[in-house]
C-alpha cells in the first residue's frame, strides 16, 4: 500500500510540473508576442504564479515521493545500477538547479525589470536587453522536453542507456530548433516598443 501511495503521488507531482511547465510556456511565448508593455508584465507575473505555485508544489511532492521511494524500494545509492532510474534522478536534479538558478533569477528579474518599466512608461534599455537574452530562453526550452524524457525512461524502465542519451540529445536538438523557431517569430521589444 506505501508504494503506491508514493507512486500516486510521484504521478500527481509530475502532472502539476507539467501542468506549470506549460502554463509557464504559453505566458513566455505570449510575453514574447507582444510589444505592449501592460500585457508583457502581466504575462510576466503569470509566469511566476504558474512557477511558483503549481512546478514548485510538484518538484516538492515529486521530490519527497522519489526519495522515499528510491530509499525504500531502490535500496537507497543502489538506484546508481538501474540506467532508468538513475538517469530520471541526474534528470530531476538538472532540472531542480537549473529551475532554481538560473529559470527563477531570469523571470524574476525580468519581473523586477517590467515593474521598472511600467513605471517608466516605457520599455526601459534593461528590460530590451534581459527580453533577448538567450542562455535563459535555452534552458527555459529545454524544460518540457527534459520533463518528456524523465516521464519516458518511468514508463519505458530501459535497462541500458541508449534510452536515455538518445533522448538528452533530441531533448537538446528541440531546445535549439524552438530557441531559433521561437526567437525569428516574433518582434523585438526595441522594435516600435512603447
Amino acid at each position: 500500500m506505501t508504494y503506491d501511495l508514493l507512486k500516486l503521488a510521484h504521478v500527481i507531482g509530475t502532472v502539476l510540473i507539467g501542468a506549470g511547465l506549460i502554463g509557464v510556456w504559453i505566458n513566455d511565448l505570449q510575453s514574447r508576442q507582444t510589444l505592449d508593455l501592460v500585457r508583457f508584465s502581466e504575462s510576466v507575473r503569470n509566469i511566476a504564479v504558474f512557477y511558483d505555485g503549481v512546478v514548485v508544489p510538484g518538484t516538492i511532492i515529486l521530490l519527497v515521493s522519489g526519495t522515499w521511494m528510491i530509499a525504500v524500494f531502490y535500496d537507497g545509492w543502489s538506484f546508481i545500477s538501474i540506467p532508468w532510474l538513475a538517469g530520471m534522478v541526474a534528470l530531476f536534479t538538472f532540472e531542480f538547479i537549473e529551475g532554481n538558478t538560473v529559470t527563477r533569477f531570469y523571470f524574476m528579474r525580468l519581473r523586477r525589470l517590467s515593474e521598472e518599466s511600467l513605471a517608466a512608461g516605457t520599455f526601459t534599455p534593461d528590460l530590451i536587453k534581459a527580453r533577448s537574452e538567450q542562455g535563459p530562453a535555452f534552458t527555459h526550452f529545454l524544460d518540457l522536453p527534459i520533463l518528456f524524457l524523465i516521464v519516458t525512461l518511468g514508463v519505458l524502465k530501459p535497462n541500458d542507456w541508449r534510452v536515455f542519451f538518445t533522448g538528452l540529445l533530441l531533448a537538446l536538438v528541440i531546445a535549439v530548433a524552438l530557441m531559433i523557431i521561437v526567437s525569428r517569430l516574433y518582434p523585438r521589444s526595441g522594435d516600435n516598443a512603447s
